[in-house]
């Protein structure tokens, strides 16, 4: 599904943040990516839905070489890719439902379809019963839930989580956990950045470990591995 070869990325101020990555990743796997803080986890997240393009080496998603790609194509490339963020990026003047439907309203979706497909997605997430609230009346793990079905209402091949619960307590951290389980659990390909070691050791997966721009460990059913 997605692979990269001998991947570099420097930037302009000289920092090298990948040093020449190799790695693939089947469709339906869950794969957590860890490594301390600057070792070039976020950039190697970015450079799969093309947030970032490689200085040097081949990133391909679905056959698709992704830093060859024309910028007028990224978006049809990203209707494959849901993308989590840490602090929610909800469009604060729509209200949970339209936060939703935004995503299928810029793909031109059959408005048909728009409301079923919304509201099957929000009862996934556990949050059907507040579609009409705004994300100022949401608590930190309900904007991650609306963040998550925004993510996920068209139905991608891969989500891309970037410390998804970073910003949240424990309980509800593990909260969002048994979403992406359950995603991942219906097909979808999840590859999630994060500090959490407790959910690492407990809900085991794939460990990519990246220091210094490169993987040092890439073990199935790992551990988190550093201390925090």
């Amino acid at each position: 599904m997605l692979e990269m070869k001998n991947v570099y990325k420097k930037y302009k101020n000289g920092v090298t943040a990948t040093n020449g990555i190799d790695v693939k990743i089947d469709q339906g796997e869950f794969v957590y990516i860890v490594g301390p803080s600057g070792a070039g986890k976020s950039t190697f997240i970015k450079m799969m839905y093309r947030e970032e393009k490689p200085t040097s080496g081949t990133i391909t998603l679905n056959g698709i070489d992704m830093g060859s790609l024309k910028n007028s194509k990224v978006p049809l490339i990203r209707r494959n890719i849901g993308v989590v963020f840490q602090d929610f990026k909800l469009l604060p003047k729509l209200n949970v439902y339209e936060n939703v439907a935004y995503t299928l309203e810029v793909i031109e979706e059959n408005p048909k379809n728009i409301k079923k497909k919304v509201m099957d997605t929000l009862d996934l997430v556990g949050l059907k019963h507040k579609v009409r609230m705004f994300p100022d009346e949401l608590s930190g793990g309900e904007q991650q839930r609306v963040s998550i079905a925004r993510s996920i209402v068209n139905q991608p091949k891969l989500v891309i989580a970037d410390e998804p619960t970073g910003n949240l307590d424990p309980d509800t951290s593990w909260e969002i956990m048994n979403i992406f389980e359950e995603i991942n659990t219906r097909g979808t390909t999840v590859i999630m950045a994060t500090h959490n070691k407790t959910i690492v050791n407990t809900i085991k997966h794939r460990v990519i470990a990246i220091e210094s721009g490169r993987i040092v460990r890439d073990e199935q059913r790992g551990d988190y591995g550093y201390e925090i």
